[in-house]
């Protein structure tokens, strides 16, 4: 009787063990997505309105020029776009530390860094994404998007809920030639949604292309990747928050004072 009044004991607390975790767990597909501040969405993306890792690229990057397209209405939108409040360019001090190398390094072959967009925040996203729902404003169709329906523009990839720019260590941008005091020619413009934006599209002159190596080369022997789609899109390989979209707007006070 002793013998089986144990076992009983026993596997009584291990039952009321069992019931401990599972209250302290809670359900862990439900909970994963907490609602803390600076937490993850609900999608699993973590939002973060902390700007203190990032700095001005016209401090940090005095060189470059800056042609901030989302602050101004010629993007394909055609309007501001949520967010930009000020006509600035900002990025993670690492990302904006490798820009500096490239820029002292274009410097010295005659060029000049133009940045059209940096840290993009997510609210920039989600004015894109809005703006993808409706059909009928298509008023820069003919500037950036002519061979497509503005229907495929989610489908096909190029818009979508979440951009790494909102990671805070992406840069588009193009080399501005200092002999000519003009953009160098990269045979498309900023921004166009087709195959002629992709770096290695051949259906353009030789020397677009060849322009187009050029800032490629530049960028990736200084730590950044490129994207297949885009010529004029680079992330910093290393970036620092790879998993982190940030969303604070962008003006001169979300610099936090060091």
């Amino acid at each position: 009787m002793k013998r089986k009044g144990l076992i009983r004991l026993i596997s009584a607390l291990m039952i009321v063990a069992m019931i401990g975790s599972l209250t302290a767990c809670g359900k862990p597909s439900n909970t994963s997505n907490s609602t803390a501040t600076n937490s993850t969405s609900e999608s699993d993306v973590k939002l973060s309105d902390d700007s203190s890792d990032f700095v001005l690229l016209s401090e940090a990057v005095p060189d470059a020029i800056l042609e901030i397209r989302y602050y101004s209405t010629y993007n394909f939108v055609g309007d501001r776009i949520d967010g930009y409040e000020e006509p600035l360019a900002m990025l993670t001090k690492e990302a904006a530390t490798a820009l500096k190398s490239v820029s002292d390094y274009v410097i010295s072959k005659g060029y000049r860094l133009k940045i059209y967009d940096a840290y993009r925040p997510q609210k920039a996203v989600t004015n894109f994404v809005n703006w993808a729902k409706d059909p009928n404003d298509t008023r820069m169709k003919a500037y950036f998007y002519p061979d497509l329906d503005k229907s495929v523009l989610f489908p096909q990839g190029y818009i979508a809920e979440h951009s790494g720019h909102s990671r805070g260590s992406t840069v588009d941008l193009t080399l501005f030639d200092m002999n000519t005091e003009k953009e160098v020619d990269m045979g498309g413009t900023f921004d166009f949604f087709g195959e002629l934006s992709h770096p290695d599209y051949r259906g353009i002159t030789d020397e677009q292309y060849n322009n187009r190596m050029i800032l490629r080369e530049a960028m990736l022997s200084h730590g950044f990747k490129p994207l297949v789609e885009e010529w004029w899109h680079f992330t910093l390989e290393n970036e620092p928050y790879p998993d982190t979209y940030f969303t604070f707007s962008i003006n001169s006070n979300s610099i936090k004072s060091k």
